[in-house]
Order: structure tokens, then C-alpha cells, then sequence
């Protein structure tokens, strides 16, 4: 890197989110090896009361330390930009309300609705990836030394329109899920007071990988978490239904899935799940925007100077943390393991080398230097082959609006349904989402005047009040 002003200067874009008190957490915690200078919140005029909420605690935890960190407030990223060290991205594009419409209308439709995955994980992508180019055009011009690290979802894909559609080579793409296999796992095969001595390999791409786990001997002792994958203290994550893996499948691979490969491997009795809380009047993103309230009422709280225990029931916990060491891993150069979204350069030759993955890398100075993995197998490549396939029509769409591309990735993505219902979701969430789709608005001219709507009575409500 270039040499730095004194200190480091942090700016968060999507800082109104629920997890900034983790991350401010994570950085007070290594404030010795990562000294910051200032910490910038940037947001939306519509997330004014969550940033200035969550600004106001950020800073009480700060006064609680002995540090003089001053954290600032602004709508306008440009006024944040200029000399930062490290641009943090966690930001939502319209809201939960966007994602209440990506999980009910293909709900709607007897279709999976959800964040990352499906129709809704397409949907967010084409929100976001137009967004993340005019920060990374900004970020050209006012901080152009600075590192780009990304957690927004879908982490992989809007990782991926980073690095190779804009352009910016230092960005490093950030997930949760693995952080938490392997925080959880070890206790389970007789290592949770000595996480240490095992060693992890990760390969494949974001919320769509597989690993691997050695011993201190270095001997594959994969099966013996496979033998536990169905157990109800699996080390997976609390946010995703606990439905029982074809455990055989992995075992024949000697692979370990992550929680989202339940989307794929057991379609139908996830899709039945969600169905079935649908029916009740309930999606996942409602639930989350009652978390998501209960938290910033918590937040309100002017005593409350440190990080509450409920925000691990948010779905997304130990993130922040994670952000916080990739950066104390490139500012101290310390060559230290993680598993990230970056270049493939390689590691795994069923790829193209500047395909995005997420892999297990060695983070320094220079950013993510992927492990190799090597030739999957065939299961496991061609599963890998179709879903970069399905991103890269996706990020296509997303950057140039074109119809054709969002209708290759509808027609790719294992959790659509191909047929008739494929092009009316397709329609209905373009029509959903004009007020954030600019790069598709005479195709979503052309469909309102062939008379389409949104069906769904909570997703075309919450589109007559424009959200």
C-alpha cells in the first residue's frame, strides 16, 4: 500500500446497518494493531433514523474506550471518500422492504423466494451491482489507494462485477457462513478447546461451497464431520431450515456442504418449508425486519455503550468481525489465512482464472492470494460450472439491463422453475422493483403497458406506497 496518514480511515457504506455495532467491536478490539483515525457511516436519506441511531451508539462504544475515535455521519459518500485507507460495503438497496418482494412474489408463485438464492438473490444482484460501480467510480477519484471489502449479497456476484466489470483489483469479497463452520465444527469432533490444530480448505463460490478439514497430522478428516452433518448441533447456521442432508451424497464425495447447498440438494423440501410459512402470511425477510426493530430499540438505549447478545439472531453474526481482521491482515501484513470471494488465478482449473470464488486465501498486503485446490469432481464441477454460468448472466443483466441476459439466469438458476411461471416472475419483480432498476426502465415501461402487476397483495402494497 501506499504510505498512510497517521492512523486509519474506515468508511462504511450501508452504516444504518444492524451489524455496525459488531464492527465497531471488531475494530475496538484491535485497536492496536489497526489504529484508527475516523470511522464514516454512510447511508440513505430513507435509512436517516437507523444510521443516526446506530451512529449514536457506535460512538458511545468508543467513549467507553480509552481511544479517541470520532465517528461521522453523512448522505453523501463523496464528502466520506476522500483519504480512506479501507471502504467497507454492507448496504441494502431499498431496504427490507425490497427483500419482503424478492421472497413473496416467487413465493406467490409456488417458486423459492430468497435473499441470495432463486429469483429474489437474482433480483438483489441487479439492485446492487449498478450501485457498487458508481462507489468504485467515486472511489477512483477520491481514494484511489483504497480497499474495496464487500459483504453485500450477493457477496460473490457483486464481488465479481467489482473486480472484473469495474475494474477495482483490490477488493475482497466477505461471508459469514464460513467463518461460522469453522468457529462451530471443531467442538464437534473433539476440538473446541484446540480449534487451532486443525486446518481448513475451502472451494467453490459464495453460499455454494465445499470443505475440507485436516488434522495436526495433516491426515483428511473430513467424514468425521460429514458423520455429524445431520445432527441438530451441526455448527450451520440458525437461519437456514435444518433439514436433513442425503448424507451419502458427501460421503462419496468426501466433501462437506455448506448450509445454503440445502437450497439445491433438497429443493423440494426447502421450497415446501418456505411454502408453508408463505401460507401463514409470514417470508423469512419479515421475520428479519422484527429482528431488525427489536435490535435498533436496543440500539435507542442512551446506556447502551457495547454490542447486544441479540444481534446473533440477526443471521449474519461474527461478519463484522471477520471485515475487521481482512483489514488488520492487510495493514500488518500478516499472511493469514481466510475464506474470501477474489480472483480464482487458478486455484481451482475448472474455472476460469478471473472467474470470483470463494476459496480459502492467504491474506497480506497485497490482498487475497488464493490456496490451490485442484480438479473438482465431476458432481461437484459441473454444480460449480452451471452456478458461474447463472452469475455471469446475472451481473451481465445487471450492468447493461438487458432482458435476454435476465432471462439466461432465470432459466440457469437451479431454484427457478423453467415454464410458464419463469418470465411472470421475471416480470412481476422487474415491475416491483422500478424505483431501483434505471438500467431495465423501457423494458419496465414496455411490461406495465402490456399490463403487468404485482400479484402478490403485501409486495404490490408495499409498491403503491413506493418502497
Amino acid at each position: 500500500m501506499a504510505k498512510r496518514k497517521p492512523g486509519i480511515k474506515i468508511v462504511t457504506i450501508g452504516g444504518g446497518s444492524s451489524y455496525t455495532p459488531e464492527l465497531m467491536e471488531g475494530f475496538i478490539k484491535r485497536y492496536d494493531e489497526l489504529p484508527i483515525r475516523e470511522i464514516w457511516l454512510v447511508d440513505v436519506e430513507e435509512g436517516r433514523e437507523k444510521v443516526e441511531t446506530v451512529g449514536a451508539m457506535a460512538q458511545r462504544m468508543w467513549d467507553a474506550t480509552p481511544y479517541d475515535v470520532k465517528v461521522h455521519i453523512t448522505f453523501d459518500r463523496r464528502e466520506a471518500l476522500p483519504g480512506a485507507d479501507f471502504v467497507t460495503t454492507q448496504f441494502r438497496v431499498g431496504l427490507l422492504y425490497a427483500r419482503i418482494k424478492d421472497e413473496r412474489i416467487p413465493l406467490s408463485y409456488g417458486m423459492l423466494g430468497q435473499e441470495t438464492n432463486g429469483a429474489g438473490g437474482m433480483f438483489k444482484a441487479f439492485r446492487t451491482i449498478p450501485v457498487i460501480g458508481q462507489i468504485i467510480e467515486d472511489m477512483r477519484e477520491l481514494c484511489p489507494e483504497a480497499w474495496l471489502i464487500n459483504f453485500t449479497n450477493p457477496s460473490g456476484m457483486v464481488t465479481e462485477a467489482a473486480i472484473k466489470r469495474f475494474g477495482w483489483k483490490r477488493t475482497v469479497g466477505l461471508c459469514n457462513v464460513p467463518v461460522n463452520a469453522m468457529m462451530n465444527e471443531p467442538a464437534l469432533i473433539g476440538y473446541g478447546e484446540h480449534p487451532e490444530r486443525l486446518t481448513y480448505r475451502f472451494v467453490g463460490l459464495n453460499h455454494f461451497h465445499w470443505h475440507k478439514i485436516f488434522d495436526e497430522h495433516g491426515d483428511d478428516i473430513t467424514e468425521r464431520i460429514i458423520a455429524r452433518l445431520n445432527d441438530e448441533e451441526n455448527g450451520m447456521p440458525v437461519n437456514i431450515a435444518s433439514i436433513d442432508f442425503p448424507q451419502n451424497l458427501f460421503e462419496a464425495a468426501g466433501l462437506m456442504p455448506c448450509a445454503y447447498h440445502r437450497y439445491y440438494y433438497m429443493h423440494e423440501q426447502m421450497l415446501n418449508h418456505l411454502l408453508e410459512d408463505f401460507s401463514r402470511g409470514e417470508c423469512r425477510a419479515e421475520l428479519v425486519k422484527k429482528t431488525e426493530d427489536e435490535l435498533f430499540a436496543l440500539y435507542r438505549d442512551p446506556k447502551l455503550d457495547h454490542k447486544p447478545e441479540q444481534l446473533a439472531q440477526r443471521g449474519g453474526a461474527h461478519y463484522s468481525d471477520a471485515a475487521c481482521e481482512c483489514i488488520s491482515a492487510i495493514v500488518n501484513d500478516k499472511r493469514e489465512h481466510m475464506v474470501v470471494s477474489c480472483e480464482n488465478r487458478g486455484a481451482v482449473p475448472d474455472l476460469s482464472p478471473t472467474s470470483i470464488v470463494e476459496v480459502s486465501a492467504m491474506i497480506g498486503a497485497h490482498g487475497a492470494e488464493p490456496v490451490a485446490w485442484g480438479p473438482l469432481g465431476s458432481a461437484e464441477k459441473g454444480w460449480l460450472q452451471l452456478m458461474k454460468a447463472m452469475e455471469e448472466c446475472v451481473i451481465e443483466a445487471a450492468v447493461t439491463g438487458d432482458y435476454g441476459a435476465a432471462l439466461q439466469a432465470f432459466y440457469l438458476n437451479p431454484q427457478v422453475e423453467n415454464g410458464a411461471k419463469t418470465q411472470r416472475v421475471l416480470d412481476e419483480l422487474l415491475v416491483a422493483h422500478e424505483r431501483y432498476l434505471p438500467q431495465f426502465a423501457d423494458t419496465i415501461a414496455r411490461l406495465k403497458d402490456e399490463g403487468v402487476t404485482v400479484s402478490d397483495p403485501t409486495a404490490a402494497r408495499l409498491v403503491a406506497e413506493g418502497r
